[in-house]
């Protein structure tokens, strides 16, 4: 494999992020970039306090937004699984003849005085969102 001959600074920085791995998670995180990283190494050498305190903020930080994270989809799918299809069928018909009769309602002001007597709210299916089970 031929590989192309690197500026030595970026070896340098890449020997830098071998030896820091917490500028890798703040990559990972999508806190910074690997340019933005590599233009401050260049500019202020890697003596900086800039590299310490990447990793005081992001060590505590990611466990807790996983733990969070996982504890809200645990809690929607427990309540997807609670669901019971009849009663959500239910839920869905009483929607839906809601909104026919409020379109009925909106339809009749639109309509005027002339047409209110010929007007009628529009007629779908049923059940549109009907469930089958398997």
């Amino acid at each position: 494999m031929t590989q192309k001959k690197l500026n030595p600074s970026v070896l340098k920085f890449k020997e830098f992020v071998k030896n820091n791995p917490k500028i890798i998670k703040e990559v990972r995180n999508g806190k910074a970039t690997l340019q933005e990283l590599y233009e401050d190494w260049y500019l202020l050498g890697e003596e900086d306090k800039r590299w310490d305190d990447i990793g005081s903020e992001n060590d505590s930080e990611p466990e807790t937004n996983n733990e969070s994270k996982g504890d809200w989809m645990s809690n929607i799918m427990g309540m997807v699984k609670k669901i019971d299809p009849n009663q959500m069928q239910n839920h869905i018909n009483n929607l839906s003849q809601a909104l026919g009769a409020i379109q009925g309602v909106i339809s009749q002001f639109q309509g005027g005085n002339a047409a209110s007597g010929s007007v009628k709210p529009q007629e779908g299916p049923k059940h549109p969102f009907s469930f089958r089970k398997d």
